[in-house]
């Protein structure tokens, strides 16, 4: 039986390439795709999950939601290294879909729908998780698990000293998603950065002519450019696309127990991931933290699920 998802994101190149391979994984029911701001504004976020589906054409449709930005949330984006469209500036046509219904809406209905068997993905900010919670606490007993990728559980972050971007965004979302009494695991940005891709990744893409293939070549080639350019990289870290690969095997990944707080209100710790490791501390240890990922197993799963994307989009 397949793993009924809600996949919640903020597309992004690595997000669109993890809607890419779970779309197409038959292990996978991703029976609702939420968006957040955060790499792009929440409205093109909407559009880039809208347009990829579109042209995607996958087996199963899932339903959209709209999100929309945190109370506090901070002028940056990941444009610079994504695009200005956060695809790569591919050129999407727009979908022009009336009344979708806001993410945190369409996460409690899906999850009311089909308590305890529905595990949410979180590959953006926590704005929309967190509302739902706000909105319907019952569903907090009736999600399967929230897997959280996001985070710098030593405190080396990409946004700011302190902070993983996740976090950073809206740390007090963070927060509450990682406080909550529901059965969860954090990807932090120390484990996704060691599965690194280089230009190989290419060579191994699908096709240009199948539709995953064409999308796989344009979105790639961007990122591996911006890398280079403006990090001095030769290679690229997909962070949501890790977050896919901890769904479909998880064995590939080794995980303790801790407790978490996300900084919410420090000028230079905003959205630190703060991990209590006191052995006298009475604190419930209620977090999975992934420490340690055979990367090249999941490097070697990712390009066989992109190659199965291919080939059931041509």
């Amino acid at each position: 039986m397949s793993r009924k998802v809600i996949i919640d994101c903020d597309p992004g190149i690595d997000d669109a390439i993890a809607l890419i391979i779970a779309l197409f994984d038959p292990r996978l029911d991703v029976v609702a795709v939420t968006t957040s701001a955060g790499t792009v504004p929440a409205d093109q976020s909407a559009q880039n999950v809208q347009s990829l589906i579109e042209k995607l054409d996958p087996p199963r449709f899932p339903r959209v939601g709209l999100g929309t930005d945190p109370e506090d949330a901070p002028v940056l984006d990941e444009a610079e290294l994504h695009g200005a469209d956060g695809l790569g500036n591919l050129g999407l046509s727009r979908i022009d879909r009336q009344h979708l219904m806001p993410s945190e809406k369409l996460i409690i209905d899906r999850i009311k729908s089909d308590p305890g068997r529905v595990t949410i993905l979180c590959l953006g900010p926590l704005t929309g998780i967190s509302r739902a919670m706000q909105r319907d606490p019952s569903i907090i007993s009736q999600i399967d698990r929230i897997v959280v990728v996001g985070g710098a559980v030593p405190g080396h972050g990409d946004i700011t000293a302190a902070a993983e971007f996740n976090m950073y965004f809206d740390p007090a979302s963070a927060n509450r998603v990682l406080r909550s009494p529901t059965t969860k695991t954090l990807l932090p940005l120390e484990i996704v950065q060691q599965v690194r891709f280089d230009l190989d990744l290419i060579a191994s893409l699908p096709l240009k002519y199948t539709r995953a293939g064409g999308l796989l070549h344009t979105m790639l080639s961007h990122m591996f450019r911006s890398y280079r350019q403006l990090r001095g990289m030769e290679a690229i870290v997909l962070k949501g696309v890790v977050g896919v690969a901890y769904l479909l095997e998880p064995e590939l990944f080794q995980c303790d127990q801790h407790s978490v707080a996300v900084e919410e209100q420090g000028d230079v710790t905003r959205g630190a991931t703060i991990v209590d490791r006191r052995p006298h501390a009475a604190v419930s240890r209620d977090l999975e933290i992934v420490t340690g990922v055979d990367t090249q197993s999941v490097r070697d799963l990712v390009v066989r699920a992109l190659r199965y994307a291919g080939q059931s989009s041509e």
